[in-house]
């Protein structure tokens, strides 16, 4: 009789360690998802500050180069594309990760040529509200960056929390999937050409 309660007791004790072990897994994995899903909304948050500043500097460099109209066309369209790809964390898909950093590489692009519009007006450059839309754009560059860089950061934590063993048992369980990172674009590895004609 002792030797079945004993039997009985063990089993009891590893059904309470496994059920413990996956609460602690599944408490950790959330914890790191929402580190990670929370990065991405400020990373979307500083992009969207880029999108709002952009149309106050088209029109302050519109006031000076009227006959630009392509250039600013270009910002326009580009801008509204970015508007609308929305990045849902719940159903974050590489697919739709470089959709969205293929429509914020446009309008990077759309940006460097309004910028490169700037240079040729002196007057434009010296008017205040184009500096200071300026320094707010370029900050928001370096915020984009530095928040993608924390997005990933976290996104690295949790994809290995999450494939780790005994995590990598619960999250097939629990439905915990690894996330994807922000990645450099296509062609960022070559030096942009520059022409000073």
């Amino acid at each position: 009789m002792k030797k079945g309660n004993s039997l009985w007791l063990i089993i009891i004790a590893l059904i309470a360690i496994l059920c413990m072990g996956g609460c602690n897994a599944y408490n950790g994995m959330v914890e790191k998802q929402e580190t990670a899903t929370t990065a991405l909304a400020n990373v979307q948050a500083t992009y969207q500050r880029r999108a709002d500043l952009i149309p106050n500097l088209a029109k302050t460099v519109q006031a000076y180069a009227k006959h630009e109209k392509e250039t600013f066309d270009a910002v326009t369209k580009a801008r509204a594309s970015v508007s609308q790809i929305k990045l849902d964390a719940e159903n974050l898909t590489p697919e739709k990760l470089q959709q969205f950093q293929a429509a914020q590489g446009e309008l990077s692009q759309a940006l460097g040529r309004l910028m490169v519009v700037a240079e040729r007006y002196p007057e434009l450059k010296a008017n205040e509200n184009f500096k200071s839309l300026q320094i707010q754009l370029e900050g928001t560059e370096n915020r984009i960056n530095e928040a993608r860089q924390q997005y990933n950061e976290a996104v690295q934590t949790y994809n290995q929390d999450v494939r780790r063993f005994p995590n990598v048992l619960f999250a097939g369980i629990f439905g915990f999937d690894r996330m994807t990172k922000f990645e450099a674009a296509a062609g960022a590895e070559k030096a942009p050409e520059l022409n000073f004609e």
